[in-house]
């Protein structure tokens, strides 16, 4: 058995090991720009609704229609509808790189939904306070809806990093590198069962450390 697993490191190690690094790459670039987006969107959609501070049909009902559109869009679908822009923006469409723009696109849509859903949860009445005592709306916004639903943003943006690093491994059919891209050319087109297993396992440890993680710490902001 540990001939076998030798042999294996030894053939597939140095694969595994790059993979894996891609993966983490476009996992953490694309989750940067992601929130950078999406947090701000999120926002803008909670404040926008009829009734909030900065009430606007028209801006709400654009967003919103827009999120909707992009988040019904299967990721693959997306990835390549999007080629010329993605093309246009970093000039290339394979590779680490050029997965990085459907990523952002694809998951930002969806941090936006989680943030205005965690965001709608702050007690009205803790805002209301804030208001009567002539607090600005930025302040509000930063010390008041983000500080009291930290716990449920953590969680959103734990499903949110495992949903990408699920689009992560759909990306290997592009040659977007990464485990998905090495379980598909080898473990797939080449039939080397060996690689499918140990890929499958080492995303599945990924996930579930990712949302070990974010449990231990969403349970950890709530006490505060």
């Amino acid at each position: 058995m540990k001939e076998k697993i030798n042999e294996f490191l030894e053939l597939w190690g140095s694969d595994l090991w790059e993979s894996t690094l891609q993966t983490f790459q476009m996992v953490g670039i694309s989750l940067a720009f992601s929130i950078l987006i999406g947090l701000p969107l999120g926002i803008l959609l909670v404040l926008t609704r009829p009734g909030k501070a900065l009430g606007n049909k028209y801006i709400y009902q654009i967003l919103n229609v827009i999120i909707n559109i992009v988040r019904s869009v299967p990721f693959i679908i997306l990835l390549f509808f999007i080629l010329p822009f993605t093309k246009l923006i970093v000039g290339t469409s394979i590779g680490v790189k050029g997965v990085i723009v459907p990523l952002v696109v694809y998951t930002a849509p969806y941090i936006a939904r989680l943030m205005e859903t965690a965001l709608l949860e702050v007690d009205r009445g803790v805002i209301e306070a804030y208001e009567a005592m002539g607090i600005k709306t930025r302040h509000i916004i930063w010390h008041v809806l983000v500080r009291e639903s930290r716990s449920s943003i953590v969680l959103g943006l734990t499903i949110a990093t495992i949903g990408l690093i699920g689009a992560t491994a759909m990306a290997g059919l592009v040659g977007g590198g990464g485990l998905g891209d090495l379980a598909y050319r080898y473990g797939h087109l080449r039939y080397e069962v060996d690689v499918m297993y140990i890929t499958v396992i080492l995303l599945i440890i990924l996930v579930q450390g990712l949302q070990s993680a974010g449990n231990r710490l969403a349970a950890r902001l709530k006490k505060d």
